[in-house]
């Protein structure tokens, strides 16, 4: 027997999330602890409408909200939640947004799916919203600190420095700060290919700061590699 379940029967549930944890700014392991049970009790054929509701709010902790609920998606129904993150953080059009989602969904898809993501990431970096090309820095620099695998850390930097002369803000921000994680992380691919790409190509001052910076850092990080 199918038992049909209209999002509905949720608008209560979304009205207390957003009355007791959202308003009251709960910190972003409670929020997450909160989705997973929420959402694990949630039918999957309402979910993204609970999930479209949670965005309309536009609360700063609703998009770690969305963020895990589209990362415990992405098993199923991988495209769909990556084209809802994006979806999310431009109608959200705050860096916040943008970083909590990135990392939750864009950043855990490239860590535990590199081959499936890496050409998201080749198309996402040349959008032409500033908010989606600062979720492939922001994800970025999630899946490098958190041991992504050294092929895949080789390909994200070279996307990286084709794109090192952007002077808009927010994307300077994103892809600085994978730039300087790559660094820290693996000094040595950061210094290598940032000196063969400067033969052919500017690179922006902020971009080399940012990997000067996490190379004078790098031996405190757990994943270094000399």
């Amino acid at each position: 027997m199918t038992i049909f379940v209209d999002e509905e029967d949720y608008y209560g549930c979304i009205a207390l999330l957003h009355k007791e944890i959202l308003l009251k700014r709960a910190k972003p392991t409670i929020l997450e602890y909160t989705t997973r049970e929420l959402f694990s009790a949630i039918p999957e054929c309402v979910q993204i409408a609970v999930c479209d509701k949670i965005n309309n709010l536009n609360e700063m902790g609703g998009s770690v909200v969305t963020g895990i609920a589209l990362q415990m998606r992405l098993g199923e129904h991988f495209e769909e939640s990556i084209a809802k993150s994006i979806e999310y953080v431009k109608n959200g059009n705050e860096w916040f947004h943008c970083d909590h989602i990135a990392e939750r969904v864009l950043g855990h898809a490239l860590l535990t799916e590199p081959e499936r993501t890496m050409p998201l990431f080749r198309k996402m970096i040349s959008d032409e919203d500033k908010w989606v090309v600062r979720m492939v820095g922001v994800a970025g620099h999630y899946a490098v600190k958190n041991g992504l695998k050294r092929p895949f850390v080789r390909a994200l930097f070279d996307l990286l420095l084709d794109h090192s002369d952007n002077e808009e803000f927010h994307v300077r921000r994103g892809l600085g700060r994978a730039a300087k994680t790559t660094a820290k992380c693996h000094p040595d691919i950061a210094a290598k290919h940032l000196e063969r790409h400067e033969l052919g190509q500017n690179v922006g001052n902020w971009f080399r700061t940012n990997v000067e910076n996490g190379i004078s850092g790098s031996g405190t990080h757990p994943y270094v590699t000399h």
